[in-house]
């Protein structure tokens, strides 16, 4: 058959539910007559988007896997014999040795599924467990379209190109191998995680990839937040040159045709360049908003509460609360007690005003005396110790869920990265909620984050007094949080070290912290573990979060990553 000069392909860069089969299934048959309408050759879909991703422990349901199949059929049934549409599912593996399950991407052609291929490299890093339920596949092939060779591959299928990675991770380059196939468009069905900074480093990966091997490569990533995972999007056409050809927007779902020649042409249109947030803070904001949005909407809730305090995590957990829900959808809560300020009691109520969202003042301090009284005989209640803090911070806690159950809304946690890092924070008190959309926000960058809301909101939503006074929980007199921790400057910069860019105390020490501290920093780290451990859900938005990539024991001895003091 003749190659064609042109293949026009369509991008559907689609939001996923994991396990609406039925819901995945038409959002696809709508890309598919959109594809049709631009009189694309082939519509490409994302990695198991017919499942959604990530599955986990569904895939090892038959039925839920043999729905995805009956719906894999249904979108062959859609195409004819001028659309073909590569689609992600899950398959069955025939071999009798091996993981039961194939993480594929089918080819549906002229009513029919003409071609599948399965993922070659199965990532087991971070978020990732892939190996728990899918067999690799050792011999990637070339799947023939209209005299096209498609290189279909999957995600990290992408991620071992051997001259970006000081260690690679794989002893192969599945990419490399299509093209010594015969592939001459290079195409990647993706569920890439977000983490502020990797769009670009993407762009380069795979830009490094066309110009290596002198092919078009064409990226088609899901868009959505799903449990902790936030994606981004951002599918793009890239040409042998390094150049883009398209580029889909980022955080929203969106459709796009390219052609991408094929006869060793230049392309010829302008790119399709969709504006896309390159700053980090920005990234951040639109990640967390995304992440929120769908762990509510998808988990069959519209509206949430918050506990409103005065200070700055609860006004920036509020403030993205309302773009990404809308203000009708967001109770705020004041759960003022003895040593709540009077600035922090006005500056919740003027936030609240200022986002148009509902507020309640519910002082809970009667009922703190009532506790007072019932502890009294069995704990010293004449100083305020850290099990009178805590008891303040629980009761805040039920009347939350409280409000939460009789309301029909999910709790939002407004604790911060650092918090959790060091366990700054109280079980079943503050920790309390359904998501903790900031817990991978450090709190020197969800001061960054107050900036920016206030910077590209209608009017300053969060009072300038919020962020400059210093940070406080407010549960003893005159308390501020750097009675405990070190100045968050040093300590966010600790954290980094550490948790991201896994240093030794040595090494941090070496680099100019105070011995002292960078030893109480871990320590606090690693005997909070167990708060982490029952901690709710993170919206992921750095490289490493403390979720479910985070996985240390609990009951450890961590003397040999902790400096004794001595």
């Amino acid at each position: 058959m003749t190659q064609p000069a042109t293949l026009r392909v369509a991008l559907a860069q689609l939001n996923y539910t994991v396990g609406d089969v039925a819901g995945n299934l038409a959002a696809i048959e709508t890309a598919v007559d959109r594809a049709r309408a631009a009189d694309a050759d082939l519509l490409v879909c994302s990695e198991l988007s017919l499942p959604g991703y990530p599955p986990n422990d569904l895939v090892t349901r038959p039925a839920f896997v043999d729905a995805q199949l009956d719906a894999l059929d249904r979108v062959a049934a859609l195409t004819d014999d001028d659309l073909g549409v590569l689609v992600g599912y899950v398959d069955r593996n025939p071999a009798e040795v091996g993981r039961p399950y194939r993480n594929a991407a089918a080819l549906c052609h002229r009513g029919a599924v003409v071609g599948r291929t399965h993922k070659c490299l199965l990532p087991t890093y971070d978020v990732f467990d892939e190996d728990r339920y899918f067999e690799a596949n050792q011999s990637p092939h070339v799947l023939e379209f209209d005299g096209v060779g498609l290189g279909v591959h999957v995600c990290e299928d992408a991620w071992n190109e051997p001259d970006v990675w000081e260690r690679p991770l794989y002893d192969r380059d599945p990419v490399e191998e299509l093209v010594a196939a015969g592939a001459d468009v290079l195409v990647n069905l993706s569920a890439s995680p977000f983490y502020a900074g990797k769009a670009a480093f993407r762009r380069r990966l795979f830009a490094e990839h066309a110009a290596q091997h002198d092919r078009w490569f064409v990226f088609c990533n899901q868009v959505g937040g799903n449990d902790e995972l936030v994606f981004d999007g951002r599918s793009l056409v890239v040409g042998p040159d390094g150049d883009l050809a398209c580029r889909l927007a980022d955080f929203e779902a969106a459709f796009e045709v390219c052609d991408v020649p094929l006869d060793g042409g230049s392309f010829e249109r302008e790119p399709t360049l969709a504006p896309v947030a390159d700053e980090p803070v920005a990234q951040t904001v639109a990640g967390v908003e995304l992440g929120l949005r769908d762990y509510v909407h998808k988990s069959g809730f519209e509206d949430v509460v918050v506990g409103l305090s005065g200070g700055t995590d609860s006004a920036v957990t509020a403030v993205l609360a309302a773009r990404a829900l809308g203000p009708a959808h967001v109770l705020a809560v004041g759960l003022s007690t003895r040593y709540t300020s009077e600035a922090s009691v006005a500056d919740a109520r003027q936030t609240a005003e200022a986002l148009g969202i509902d507020y309640l003042e519910l002082p809970v301090d009667d009922t703190y005396g009532a506790f007072l009284d019932q502890l009294d005989p069995v704990v010293d209640t004449d100083e305020v110790t850290v099990t009178l803090e805590n008891v303040q911070a629980r009761i805040r806690g039920v009347t939350l869920m409280a409000l939460a159950n009789e309301y029909d809304r999910l709790v939002l946690v407004t604790s911060n990265r650092s918090e959790l890092a060091v366990g700054y924070c109280t079980l079943y008190g503050d920790m309390c909620g359904a998501l903790a959309p900031l817990a991978d926000c450090p709190k020197t960058l969800v001061y960054e984050l107050a900036a920016h809301l206030n910077e590209t909101a209608d009017g300053q939503v969060i009072p300038d007094r919020v962020i400059d006074r210093p940070p406080s929980a407010e549960l003893r007199p005159d308390q501020t949080d750097q009675d405990t921790l070190p100045p968050y400057e040093t300590l966010d910069a600790i954290l980094a070290a550490y948790v991201d860019d896994g240093l030794t105390a040595a090494e941090i020490i070496e680099a100019g912290h105070d011995p002292e501290t960078v030893r109480l920093v871990l320590e606090m780290v690693h005997r909070a573990e167990y708060k982490r451990f029952q901690a709710a859900p993170v919206v992921k938005v750095s490289e490493k979060s403390f979720g479910v990539g985070w996985r240390y024991p609990l009951a450890a001895d961590y003397g040999t990553v902790v400096p004794d003091g001595d």
